[in-house]
């Protein structure tokens, strides 16, 4: 027996959609909705759904689909009481500071990025108990299409804008999704990202990196959220954070502040800087801090940086701090011992450790064979590392090198 939605109309389908009063107008112009289907009201099959739109996913088509209004209901973030410090951010106690010095939490099940295993199946660990709970299936499948047509659930992700190939390559996550109800379950975390901040668009694509935010208490959510606006994070970054984060709310109120203690206390931040340094790269917080503590030690002891020299880096390029320390060491030899940069000009450029060291060799040789390559600022026709890292070939040629792109080509036919 098919899903009820698959004996909906279409026009029946946009209608219950279009409750939620975001809804993107983009969905009228999908092609899981065909003039046709409008036109005449036809019932849409499930395999017509799938066809539509789990082979033709598109981004740019993403909007909410939201069940009808009033069906979550939760505090506000600033209804939301939590017992926190009383600083903008952390206080650094004895348990916390013991606790950033020894944090080697394995994030593995919190990675960002999707494990591509080919043999693992969406519904590897199905009991008889869960089986009851699910509309008649397939026996058994490697993928999440053969399920589409069956569950209303996966449906109405995929018109989320959730890309059910890469969840279907985590093995369980299959059988999560299909023990969820929408409407029960999953709306009301929509609703509450929602209130968050966060877009339409972006919600298919947070779901899609962390399908395990449907999984967390409400009340947790809401703490969180509520802890991150007590340190003065405004509305709009914690929305950036949750989106260029997306494992972030997974986290409790504790973890949180230790995290962010641990990159106060080991930076000599401000309040302030610390905000500005997390917003920006809030997957540091998510992630290990086994590689960050490494880098700073790196940059402190083997590269001879001074602590506010290494602070002013963290500011100006974070993800410095998150980097492989082989390419920070390697980058570093070349530019400091062959290239004659010292540690305070490097500390005004920081952006040169993001740069290819591939494409700094070519630049620096093709200077030194036109005798331009002059880093000292109080020389003539001095030249930035600024400059010399993020300039096009073609603006690099005209203004730093003085000669043609044709000629930089030639010359690298020579390294």
């Amino acid at each position: 027996m098919a899903a009820p939605i698959c004996q909906r109309s279409a026009r029946c389908l946009l209608l219950g959609l279009s409750r939620y009063e975001h809804l993107s107008q983009r969905l009228r112009d999908s092609v899981t909705l065909t003039c046709r289907h409008l036109g005449k009201n036809d019932p849409i099959s499930g395999h017509q759904l799938h066809r539509g739109v789990f082979m033709m996913h598109h981004p740019a088509r993403r909007c909410a689909v939201l069940p009808r209004a009033g069906c979550a209901r939760y505090i506000t973030e600033d209804g939301v009481k939590v017992v926190l410090p009383e600083s903008n951010l952390p206080s650094i106690s004895q348990n916390q500071q013991e606790a950033a010095a020894i944090v080697t939490e394995d994030t593995a099940s919190l990675s960002e990025e999707l494990d591509d295993d080919p043999s693992a199946s969406a519904l590897s660990n199905v009991t008889e108990e869960d089986a009851i709970q699910f509309p008649p299936f397939p026996p058994s499948s490697h993928t999440l299409q053969d399920y589409v047509d069956h569950s209303e659930t996966l449906q109405k992700l995929v018109l989320l804008g959730v890309d059910l190939s890469k969840l279907e390559k985590r093995p369980n996550v299959g059988t999560f999704l299909l023990k969820l109800d929408f409407e029960r379950d999953i709306s009301k975390i929509l609703y509450f990202l929602k209130d968050v901040g966060l877009e339409d668009s972006q919600l298919g694509p947070l779901l899609t990196k962390n399908p395990f935010i449907l999984s967390e208490d409400l009340d947790n959510l809401q703490k969180r959220v509520a802890y991150l606006r007590s340190k003065k994070f405004s509305k709009k970054a914690v929305a950036l954070m949750v989106f260029k984060a997306p494992y972030l709310l997974n986290f409790s109120v504790e973890r949180l502040d230790n995290r962010l203690g641990f990159f106060q206390q080991q930076l000599g931040l401000s309040a302030e800087n610390t905000r500005d340094l997390v917003t920006r790269l809030p997957r540091m917080v998510t992630g290990s801090l086994e590689p960050i503590k490494e880098n700073l030690k790196v940059l402190e002891i083997e590269l001879g940086f001074r602590k506010n020299e290494i602070q002013h880096v963290a500011l100006r390029v974070p993800k410095v701090l998150a980097a492989s320390k082989y390419r920070l060491t390697e980058t570093f030899d070349f530019v400091h011992n062959e290239m004659g940069i010292p540690h305070n000009i490097l500390t005004k450029f920081p952006q040169i450790f993001n740069t290819s060291l591939l494409k700094i060799k070519e630049r620096h040789k093709f200077l030194c064979f036109l005798e331009r390559a002059i880093y000292d600022p109080t020389q003539p026709n001095y030249v930035s590392l600024d400059k010399l890292a993020s300039m096009p070939d073609e603006y690099f040629c005209k203004e730093i090198a003085k000669a043609s792109t044709e000629d930089l080509e030639q010359f690298r036919k020579t390294l």
